[in-house]
């Protein structure tokens, strides 16, 4: 595989790895792209090993011997000091290696539900950190599936790969136009749907699986949308104590996909 050292930050062999705090623009050229962003040793290897493609490389030359026998011949791979990776990228790289894949093709909501007994809804989340934290916890406890309304924050995106610590690459997972939209799958694949909502009467810890369930979870702040919870079968929240109102998104997912999975 070619493997070239960099000492110039105008390479424009590199423009995929330039600009990374830049958030907005990384959300549309990302996805028109069709590529990803993964960040860590770890990660590159989870991704490599759920067979996505790679299509270069950028990192510190103490990481190569560890990634080289796992990246193939047909990607790129660029070896810069720490210094010139933190100009390249716009922030201090600490696991010291990125690398581009090819995104794969969505699945259809009806495809990733097929036979499921557990799954997540994510409704308009707008942080990728709280993302990414839930498909980790959701793969991690053992849900089957996730679905993400099209506002949500992208799974893809290089912070979200990276908090989920490579679960988006293992965990099947679809886009839905709305929660309407994924509540209707859910129904299709014969599934519950119950709705995680501060306000609700009914505790999560009295509620107990008895068919195949989908999770709601709504936005950081609002929560889930009206007509979200209007459509749900159950609607559960988690009893607070001491004057706390709610717990955060992702932290509230874990809670309910341990009971969810039980």
């Amino acid at each position: 595989m070619p493997v070239f050292d960099v000492d110039a930050l105008d390479d424009p062999r590199l423009n995929s790895f330039t600009g990374l705090t830049d958030m907005q623009m990384r959300m549309v050229t990302e996805p028109a792209a069709g590529i990803f962003l993964a960040e860590g040793e770890k990660v590159i290897r989870r991704a490599l090993a759920a067979d996505l493609r790679m299509v270069s490389a950028l990192m510190e030359p103490k990481w190569w011997p560890a990634l080289e026998p796992h990246v193939p011949a047909s990607a790129d791979v660029f070896l810069a000091t720490p210094a010139l990776l933190k100009q390249i990228t716009g922030f201090r790289l600490h696991r010291g290696a990125l690398a581009t894949f090819q995104r794969p093709p969505g699945e259809p909501a009806d495809h990733v539900l097929r036979g499921t007994r557990t799954a997540v809804l994510l409704e308009d989340l707008v942080d990728h950190t709280n993302v990414g934290a839930v498909f980790r916890s959701a793969a991690g406890l053992g849900v089957d599936a996730i679905l993400v309304t099209r506002r949500c924050a992208d799974p893809w995106y290089r912070r979200a790969v990276k908090t989920s610590m490579g679960a988006v690459f293992s965990l099947p997972w679809a886009t839905v136009e709305d929660a309407a939209a994924g509540i209707a799958a859910a129904r299709t694949a014969g599934m519950q749907t119950l709705a995680l909502d501060p306000a609700a009467e009914q505790s999560l810890r009295a509620w107990q699986p008895d068919r195949p369930t989908m999770l709601l979870l709504g936005t950081e702040g609002p929560g889930l949308s009206e007509q979200a919870r209007s459509h749900a079968d159950v609607l559960v929240s988690i009893p607070m104590a001491h004057g706390i109102d709610s717990l955060n998104v992702a932290t509230a997912a874990a809670v309910a996909c341990y009971v969810l999975t039980s």
